[in-house]
């Protein structure tokens, strides 16, 4: 029943965002009643993060799978890039994680989920890369910041109609730029 109630929740939550999705909404999609969801929730916002968490960590699998075989660390981290991006055009995904999640969660909530996911896996990427000499060793979590909140822009300009080859480009200069010497 709380797999029912997070597929509805992320329907909800994807097609009218968080703000707009009243609870009796997410109890007639679920097909359950009212007492069932804060059987398994405390509310809405609760349902939110289990929502949220479900898509970093599908958003972690996705990049793992993408850049998994990658002939050098470089490769592993243009690979990662690309498939966040594909991962990111899942429907609804760029408002739940990037528009509100920070709102909903705060964003101090919202970091702390996405780093156990799909942050751990630029951090896990990065610290590879620096280890294996493709980049220069600069502090992993600042570097990853950043790259996160540039990978995070590039996501809503690219869900909103732009074009994500102009962005590869721009990652792939970035990571070129990072390396040694």
């Amino acid at each position: 029943m709380r797999e029912e109630l997070v597929a509805a929740g992320r329907k909800l939550f994807a097609d009218k965002g968080f703000a707009a999705t009243a609870t009796p909404e997410i109890v007639a999609e679920a097909g359950v009643t009212r007492g069932a969801l804060y059987h398994h929730f405390a509310d809405k916002t609760a349902l939110f993060s289990a929502v949220f968490e479900a898509e970093t960590r599908a958003v972690a699998t996705e990049i793992e799978a993408g850049s998994t075989g990658s002939a050098s660390a470089r490769e592993a981290l243009l690979s990662g890039a690309r498939a966040y991006f594909t991962a990111m055009r899942m429907p609804g995904r760029c408002r739940i994680l990037l528009v509100d999640g920070p709102a909903a969660l705060g964003p101090a909530e919202a970091q702390r989920i996405d780093a156990l996911h799909a942050g751990r896996t630029l951090r896990e990427g990065l610290a590879h890369a620096a280890d294996a000499g493709a980049i220069r060793q600069l502090p992993v979590g600042a570097l990853s910041t950043v790259l996160s909140a540039a990978f995070d822009r590039a996501a809503l300009d690219i869900a909103g109609g732009a074009e994500e080859e102009a962005f590869m480009a721009v990652f792939e200069a970035l990571v070129d730029g990072l390396a040694p010497g």
